[in-house]
């Protein structure tokens, strides 16, 4: 649906309506596209733990020296 930048203040919630039945409503200003009203979509979330069993760890990643030098390059 393309309409006029005039129109969407007289008919705001019908352009409203047909956004959320999946309806693409291009806003134009003398022909030329400035806005567009689509259906809001929440963002997908992963689930917590989505990266479980795809790291692998270093076998040392916990010892005296890894942690010596962190502290080391944060506290010089």
């Amino acid at each position: 649906m393309q309409i006029n930048l005039l129109e969407p203040t007289n008919n705001l919630p019908g352009l409203v309506l047909a956004a959320e039945r999946g309806e693409e409503v291009l806003i134009v200003r003398n022909g030329i596209p400035v806005a567009k009203i689509v259906k809001y979509e929440a963002p997908k979330v992963k689930s917590p733990g989505c990266w479980k069993s795809k790291v692998a760890y270093s076998h040392d990643w916990d010892s005296a020296e890894t942690n010596a030098e962190i502290a080391n390059l944060f506290h010089g």
